[in-house]
């Protein structure tokens, strides 16, 4: 029997990934580009993915956040990734509205959460005779800790840390990096976090940055509140990420394109 081959995609960090958009303005997902596995509510199978992605997986010991994620990025990022690549994404979500890098430190219940989460879904596709070409991480986090003033080596040091740990624990091969976005009425109070990861991706060949456009989005009115985005806003980050993450993952030459 030939095996299904899949990109298997962990989509973490902080609000803006978890998604506070409207699910009835996000894309309709390409037929076949993307499933959603439901560690918590579902882990004994796959769901076609739709919005809003994750909306149930709340795990009281770890992640959770009823009825806070309304619509998000990542049906865009599937469809582009998938236009690029031509294999389907299994996604898992795991994004935690509010969180700071220090609650993802190794150890911790965010963090053991996400882990149990990637390996159920990685055994259930060994399983069930599925071939993961590629496992990725799909990150945006920081605007908490440019609300708390978290010293930028303080911040880079505990996301190497985080991420490093993370991926190796989980057999991961990037992290995936979206830079975040600006505080709609402050436009200066993240920008350190913003610099700091830009210096990580240009430090850290695990850390790949895909999407920076998120800063302008207050700018362009994309903006629903202080923090988060429009869905339109949604739409737009979650295709350029995913269209650069499908580009690097073929152009790296570890997975060669579908047919």
């Amino acid at each position: 029997m030939k095996q299904k081959e899949i990109l298997l995609m962990m989509f973490m960090g902080q609000s803006n990934m978890a998604g506070r958009g409207n699910k009835k303005e996000a894309p309709l997902l390409i037929p076949g580009a993307g499933y959603e596995y439901r560690a918590v509510t579902m882990p004994d199978g796959l769901s076609v993915l739709k919005e809003p992605f994750g909306e149930n997986e709340n795990n009281e010991k770890g992640v959770t956040e009823p009825g806070m994620k309304t619509g998000s990025m990542v049906s865009a990022f599937v469809n582009a990734c998938y236009m690029e690549t031509g294999i389907p994404i299994v996604g898992v979500s795991c994004a935690k509205g509010g969180s700071s890098i220090a609650e993802w430190m190794p150890g911790t219940p965010y963090y053991m959460d996400a882990v149990e989460r990637m390996k159920r879904c990685e055994d259930w596709l060994i399983n069930h005779d599925y071939d993961i070409k590629y496992k990725g991480m799909v990150w945006c986090q920081g605007c908490t800790d440019g609300d708390l003033q978290t010293p930028l080596y303080r911040y880079k040091m505990d996301t190497v840390k985080f991420i490093e740990s993370y991926c190796q624990e989980c057999g991961i091969e990037t992290c995936f990096l979206i830079q975040i976005g600006n505080h709609r009425d402050n436009r200066m109070l993240y920008v350190p976090i913003q610099q700091a990861q830009a210096e990580l991706a240009e430090e850290n060949e695990r850390i790949i940055l895909v999407s920076d456009q998120l800063k302008t989005f207050a700018d362009r009115g994309l903006m629903k509140d202080e923090f988060h985005y429009l869905q339109k806003g949604y739409n737009l980050i979650g295709e350029e990420a995913g269209r650069n993450t499908g580009k690097y993952i073929v152009y790296s030459g570890t997975v060669k394109r579908a047919v």
